[in-house]
């Protein structure tokens, strides 16, 4: 995929259930590699129609949606299957672990589902919990971890298939204030290192540590973009770097 094409590429979408308002009217929107892109809004602005869209697990009623080349919006069931295991990562806001698999376990399900052979999924399973600091608890059960490490698993999980575009809901919004700030730290880090992420949140201390761009929805419209393009750094960074001017982070996302 070209450099210049978009990661995001949505035209004119709509979305209504029912008969009720339009939860999407008309919304286009385009995200390119490499950006990290906070979605704000009130309760019922949209935001979470615009995610189930882009992720293939809804269909809009006009127009087009199309993620890393393709036209979700035109996949059926077992093709938006497969292109979320191919090609979406996604965190939710409660982890969704299985409290009876160990913590390796769980991050290598997404391989299996791809049909990964078995010791080349183990060897990217243990790569991604180094990385995000959690090796430790490889074989514990996820009750017995903290809420800021149950979700380093969820998105060590979600990174297991190399995505294309990691798709965050209200990562932070079932953890306390500490266990946020690692959160936050962890998807700043993978954005910096290349990662492209969209993430729905409320949580302006994520939006603004988290995001090169943020847009605000109101009633099915974008109402404010704000660092368009991926342009605009995030406040007290270079963009792709840290404060101090060095590239990267400690949680390079392993492509």
């Amino acid at each position: 995929m070209s450099s210049s094409t978009p990661i995001i590429d949505i035209r004119e979408v709509r979305k209504t259930y029912d008969d009720g308002p339009a939860a999407l009217d008309g919304l286009s929107l385009t995200v390119r590699a490499g950006e990290a892109l906070a979605v704000l809004g009130p309760s019922g602005s949209g935001k979470s129609t615009l995610l189930n869209l882009i992720a293939g697990l809804d269909r809009p009623t006009g127009g087009s949606v199309t993620v890393d080349g393709v036209r979700v919006d035109q996949l059926g069931e077992t093709g938006s299957a497969r292109f979320r295991r191919e090609r979406i990562g996604m965190v939710f806001q409660f982890f969704n672990l299985l409290d009876d698999l160990t913590v390796t376990d769980n991050v290598l399900l997404p391989s299996q589902l791809v049909g990964a052979g078995r010791a080349q999924a183990r060897a990217r399973a243990a790569e991604l919990l180094d990385l995000l600091g959690i090796a430790r608890h490889a074989r514990a059960y996820p009750g017995r971890l903290s809420g800021g490490e149950r979700q380093r698993v969820a998105v060590a999980r979600a990174l297991m298939n190399r995505p294309a575009l990691l798709l965050a809901d209200e990562p932070t919004g079932a953890l306390d204030t500490a266990s946020g700030a690692e959160v936050r730290e962890l998807l700043t880090e993978l954005n910096d290192d290349g990662q492209t992420i969209l993430l729905v949140t409320h949580d302006l201390a994520l939006a603004e540590a988290c995001a090169s761009r943020t847009i605000e929805l109101v009633d099915g419209h974008i109402v404010r973009d704000v660092g368009g393009g991926g342009t605009a750094a995030r406040p007290g960074r270079g963009h792709g770097g840290h404060a101090d001017g060095t590239a990267g982070g400690s949680a390079a996302v392993a492509r």
